[in-house]
């Protein structure tokens, strides 16, 4: 019984390295979360095979995990508060740090840590207001300072944004030596004309289009675990709903617990995407949601919601079922998706 994630290792590791050696600004690999469909150990020794300097984690809770993978340099995204249990005398850690007040209590504590100074952006999620950047050079100074770090919106191109903030944060800071922006939602190529337009050495740091950029390499599927027969009327399943027609049910491994039918909230846009929305709503509220299971070259319905560890499928009975211990694919989100075992092709 499993959700199976097939890798064409040699097709996946060759976009890896082309993806790193291609451009003139350096890559920072993203591991955080489920890591991307992987997992961030996974991930964590691809990045020290390709030989990358940092790698990038989510929370300190991951960097826990991370040390005997990666044996480069470990950037926190996270930014870090005065509550969180730190690794502050880690000589490969480095910190994020987005408020004044959290800056000058980490000075307090002493030891000089490394860090990167997030920059408010128009994202508006972290960082530190550019006007106030000035006021914080000094207890900057009381640290090893690795660079400011601008985490960008997806949406749009931002390479100004990028240039004018980082023109802003040198300026402010203008007696340290260091010009380096690490930099997240930037292509190489917008990233490589800040770094020309400012003379600073900027770092990207990648997740989606690195790990996921060739989807033609990744195939999640799941084991066929049984296939019932269904009269119409006959009922089934938790909520005991008889069945509109004839036709099969067909139990598949990948549940709740794997992530499968689990979806952040889509953010609809066009007219298109609205009419999308209402249809898929109208068909929920009728008890019918579709299935990320391919049976048939088509989607399929859920017989049912999905179960922890397995789902219920519904198959008409002019569709051939798939056998007991058979493969089927599934079309997942990755980063919201966890797979029992990868199988490396």
């Amino acid at each position: 019984m499993s959700l199976t994630l097939h890798v064409d290792a040699s097709r996946w590791r060759e976009h890896l390295r082309r993806f790193v050696d291609t451009g003139r600004v350096a890559v920072v690999p993203v591991a955080k979360g489920n890591g991307y469909g992987f997992g961030n150990e996974t991930l964590a020794a691809e990045a020290g095979a390709l030989g990358v300097e940092t790698l990038a984690v989510g929370t300190y809770e991951e960097l826990a995990r991370l040390d005997d993978a990666f044996a480069g340099d470990l950037l926190v995204l996270t930014p870090w508060r005065p509550w969180m249990n730190a690794r502050l005398g880690d000589e490969r850690v480095i910190h994020t740090v987005s408020r004044p007040s959290d800056l000058h209590a980490l000075v307090e504590r002493g030891g000089r840590p490394r860090i990167v100074l997030e920059v408010l952006t128009s994202m508006r999620r972290h960082g530190v207001d550019p006007t106030q950047l000035e006021a914080i050079a000094e207890p900057l100074a009381e640290t090893r300072f690795e660079g400011f770090a601008l985490h960008l919106p997806l949406a749009g191109d931002h390479r100004d944004e990028a240039r004018e903030l980082a023109e802003m944060a040198f300026g402010a800071v203008a007696s340290s030596p260091v010009r380096r922006i690490w930099v997240s939602h930037l292509s190489r190529q917008a990233a490589s004309d800040v770094a020309s337009a400012i003379d600073a050495d900027v770092r990207v740091r990648v997740g989606s289009d690195l790990w996921l950029g060739d989807r033609s390499a990744l195939s999640m599927r799941a084991t066929v675990l049984d296939v019932h027969s269904l009269q119409r009327g006959e009922r089934y399943g938790y909520r005991q709903r008889p069945a509109r027609r004839a036709g099969h049910i067909v139990v598949v491994a990948g549940g709740t617990a794997h992530g499968v039918a689990l979806e952040a909230p889509s953010a609809v846009t066009s007219i298109r995407q609205r009419a999308v929305s209402v249809a898929k709503g109208g068909l929920e509220a009728t008890g019918r949601a579709l299935s990320p299971f391919r049976i048939g070259g088509k989607q399929r319905w859920f017989a049912e919601p999905p179960h922890m560890q397995c789902s219920m499928l519904w198959l008409p009975r002019d569709v051939a079922p798939p056998e007991p211990g058979d493969e089927v694919e599934l079309d997942v989100r990755f980063t919201t998706t966890t797979a029992d075992r990868i199988v490396w092709e």
